[in-house]
């Protein structure tokens, strides 16, 4: 397993100059990746950055860790410009880049600037999008016709410094089955729980394992190699996010080994308000991963 820290690109975190600081304490400690939120206002009244300058930021600051925006709403953004920004973010960090994508959250951030909110249409806007990105990866001319976006005939240079490419990974929602027959064809899948009420909820253990098996169904149902990122000839990683406590070492290693053992290959530690201050954030990074 492999450990990150995810940031929100709003609050303290709206300042870059922090956020690079931030990255570089992620970095000694241990951590594997920092990771960015996308939002453009989730809450009034307060300061946001725009998240591929933050990671930018984190890239210039640091030298090992992996770093991506978790996740980027595709169907808000035009995917020929995420392709160009994530292939220049890709070679100016060395090739430490992956591509979290996903339909976006939450519906307002989409209606009130304008956006397509329908989720169906976003899906579909999605499904395109990643045709789009991986078809301008290849660095040979591309033309693409869909629903939504049209392509004729254009080509992208430089191609990502990771080959073929960088891996992209998808939000999911757990325990719908359509985003994670998505998800199966790419590299990787964070997913979130949603009740049938609407609620949602951290996952769990079993959560996971139900993920792992639905994931390789999928691919192989697509044709795809078995496994996981535990089977070397088929590497798919699984993210799980939650909170570890900075004054219990034995606990949070345990919390990290349950899911470890229930097929997650990423945990993520929630760094965000929901910690407290500032400084209780950073005194959470500063302890350092969760290594069982």
């Amino acid at each position: 397993m492999q450990f990150a820290i995810d940031i929100p690109n709003f609050g303290d975190f709206a300042d870059p100059r922090l956020t690079a600081e931030v990255a570089r304490e992620a970095e000694a400690a241990g951590w594997d990746a920092v990771w960015v939120w996308d939002h453009i206002q989730r809450d009034p009244g307060v300061p946001y950055a725009d998240p591929w300058i933050l990671l930018t930021v984190i890239a210039l600051a640091t030298k090992r860790v992996r770093l991506g925006p978790m996740v980027t709403p595709l169907p808000r953004r035009r995917p020929w410009l995420v392709a160009r920004e994530a292939v220049t973010l890709d070679i100016l960090s060395g090739g430490r880049l992956t591509l979290g994508l996903g339909n976006g959250s939450p519906i307002r951030e989409f209606a009130a600037f304008g956006e397509e909110a329908d989720l169906r249409i976003r899906a579909a806007k999605l499904d395109e999008g990643l045709a789009i990105i991986d078809g301008l990866f290849g660095g040979r001319p591309f033309s693409f016709t869909g629903e939504h976006y049209r392509l004729d005939e254009v080509e992208f240079l430089p191609t990502p410094l990771q080959r073929p490419r960088m891996p992209i990974w998808l939000a999911t929602t757990w325990p719908i089955r359509a985003p994670f027959r998505r998800a199966a064809r790419w590299d990787g899948t964070w997913p979130l729980r949603r009740d049938p009420d609407g609620i949602s909820r951290p996952m769990s253990p079993d959560d996971i394992r139900g993920v792992c098996a639905v994931i390789a169904e999928e691919r192989a149902a697509a044709g795809l190699p078995a496994g996981l990122a535990a089977d070397p000839g088929a590497p798919f990683d699984v993210l799980v996010a939650g909170v570890t406590p900075a004054d219990d070492p034995a606990a949070a290693a345990a919390t990290a080994r349950e899911f470890a053992e229930a097929g997650a290959t990423w945990w993520t530690e929630r760094i965000n308000t929901s910690r407290g201050d500032l400084a209780e954030m950073r005194r959470r990074i500063r302890r350092g991963p969760p290594r069982p």
